[in-house]
């Protein structure tokens, strides 16, 4: 027996041991969605994707090669020397060409492709930012839940007592078995809770694994501490929310339709190059060049679709702006009432800390002392445990409302 006690405690211990070591605050948590998230990786495979693509910026145009024969007679006797002296006719060619970018439009297609990656930049920290706020759901749900299990345990060795007292008690006629079924029902209810409880905290262990991008079923434990920070300070307007990723986004897509531009506009300007041609000649025909230079230039009809998309882009910024401006008043007025919802509902959390719930677990200890003294009845004691127990349930969902809240504002102003 000394021995298995000891096998028994040494698993019990074990088994403490490692609870204890997968227990992973929110922090942990967000830092590894920060890293391993499948999200994360794509807007930063994106990011790298377009700044390789503008190291290619400030390239010039291909060189062009050829060869081949030029002004060759189709009389293959014409090609060679003549008996009477004459040169033969037709030439082999060798042909290079090359044009030169124009500096400005390379300096102005190099800007816009260098600013590509920045609204991506913006667009992955509002990802993650979303990806934050679930993740502090799902973990507060959690912690949440795990206090309503405490409750639970509690006011099922409390229902157990009753059902055991009411059974002696009933045995020696001192009370009836009136309450003593209720109670059964009661303490029922609440096993099925706990499987409900149990369910619901296994979903939400999935969905942090899920987040954390890791074997959905891997087991871990959280902490049920938490924190509300107080925003009864801050002022929402459209200045304070400014720099929320999603809005900065914008702005750098603006940025971008004015580099945009730039471009457009130097698509006009003239391009030069130079061509050599060198010729060698068939029968005793001399060895001829040609060096020219050439000019690419927009004149007239060929200058309409620059403008044009000049056109488009500025009403593009416009567009943006806009919709800058609805996401800022947005943001600002769903902040706003959130910050007042979440000072009511810190009011009621603390009604319920500091008068409701000290005021009914006095009252249920009172009936219990009475029941203890046979002064009172199980069906009084059952009703003051009843209304405990209801209102401690209620308590915690008024508290997991107001972290939701508290999340949600977070969210809103982008706070990790």
């Amino acid at each position: 027996m000394k021995i298995k006690s000891i096998i028994g405690f040494l698993i019990l211990l074990t088994s403490s041991i490692v609870q204890a070591q997968k227990t992973i605050g929110l922090n942990d948590i967000l830092q590894t969605i920060d890293t391993a998230n499948p999200t994360a990786k794509m807007y930063a495979a994106q990011i790298r994707s377009l700044d390789e693509a503008a190291k290619g910026a400030r390239s010039w145009m291909p060189t062009d090669f050829g060869s081949g024969l030029w002004m060759t007679p189709y009389n293959p006797k014409l090609l060679q020397k003549g008996d009477n002296g004459a040169t033969g006719m037709g030439q082999y060619m060798l042909s290079v060409q090359q044009m030169f970018p124009n500096k400005k439009k390379q300096d102005a297609e190099a800007a816009y492709m260098q600013g590509m990656s920045a609204p991506e930049k913006e667009r992955q920290k509002f990802e993650l930012n979303q990806l934050y706020a679930e993740a502090k759901k799902n973990y507060y749900q959690w912690a949440i839940l795990k206090k309503k299990m405490n409750v639970l345990n509690e006011n099922e060795k409390l229902l157990n007592f009753m059902i055991k007292d009411a059974e002696i008690r009933y045995k020696n006629g001192i009370d009836k078995l009136g309450a003593y079924y209720k109670a059964k029902a009661e303490l029922g209810r609440i096993l099925n809770t706990k499987v409900e409880l149990e369910n619901e905290m296994a979903q939400n262990r999935i969905r942090l694994n899920t987040l954390m991008n890791r074997n959905k079923f891997e087991p871990f434990d959280i902490d049920t501490t938490y924190t509300i920070r107080n925003f009864t300070t801050t002022t929402f307007d459209t200045t304070s929310l400014s720099n929320r990723s999603d809005i900065r986004a914008i702005d750098k897509d603006i940025q971008l339709t004015y580099l945009q531009q730039n471009v457009e506009r130097t698509k006009v300007k003239p391009e030069f190059g130079i061509r050599y041609d060198h010729m060698f000649g068939f029968g005793g025909f001399p060895m001829q060049y040609t060096l020219m230079g050439m000019a690419k230039i927009s004149l007239g009809k060929a200058n309409r679709a620059s403008k044009a998309n000049v056109e488009s882009l500025r009403w593009k910024s416009e567009a943006l702006f806009q919709q800058k401006q609805i996401l800022l008043n947005e943001a600002t007025g769903m902040a706003t009432s959130m910050i007042a919802d979440i000072e009511t509902k810190k009011k009621q959390v603390k009604l319920f800390e500091e008068n409701i719930l000290p005021a009914l677990r006095k009252n249920y200890q009172v009936m219990q002392l009475a029941y203890q003294q046979n002064t009172e009845q199980l069906f009084t004691l059952f009703d003051a445990w009843d209304a405990l127990n209801k209102t401690q349930i209620e308590y915690l969902n008024q508290l997991q409302q107001l972290l939701t809240m508290h999340v949600e504002l977070e969210r809103i102003m982008e706070v990790k």
